[in-house]
């Protein structure tokens, strides 16, 4: 049963593929229902996978199969916080290593242009750290990186 709130994304014809991937990826993440188009329409023909449902992160999605019109970009991301480097490592390369693209800050975007931010917890703890100066080492150092290195970030905390 779909959730009364749902984020809906937009594939053009991968939306199987990527709640797939999701599902095999992130914990609490699930495929749901595949819903096929029963008739044709602007991006496919009737048979063609129209919706997929599914969860990331306990996040209710639908995937929709509507074509090269729109593409996703920065403006909505993902936002997964991490307990330690291993996990922050291996979500990260998970997506980049699916053909996905790192950038900067902790921010990466999969394969199908979704936008991810893998942000350990203890990154958030260390730019929220009351000592203004504490923060700001630990923001600089951010500013530097791709993946985040939490060893790195804890360094520039200790200064």
């Amino acid at each position: 049963m779909m959730s009364k709130n749902t984020i809906c994304l937009w594939y053009d014809g991968t939306a199987l593929d990527a709640a797939k991937f999701y599902a095999e990826t992130f914990p609490d993440s699930q495929m749901g229902a595949v819903y096929r188009a029963p008739a044709d329409y602007p991006a496919g023909k009737q048979g063609d996978v129209l919706t997929v449902e599914f969860t990331v992160m306990g996040i209710p999605c639908l995937g929709l199969n509507g074509g090269p019109a729109f593409q996703h970009n920065e403006a909505f991301s993902f936002q997964v916080a991490t307990d330690d480097q291993a996990e922050t490592d291996r979500l990260w390369n998970a997506i980049v290593g699916n053909g996905g693209q790192e950038s900067a800050c902790g921010w990466c975007k999969d394969k199908w242009g979704l936008s991810w931010q893998i942000t350990p917890r203890a990154l958030t703890a260390a730019i929220a750290d009351p000592d203004r100066a504490v923060a700001k080492r630990a923001f600089e150092a951010m500013m530097g990186m791709r993946k985040i290195d939490i060893a790195a970030i804890e360094a520039a905390r200790r200064g």
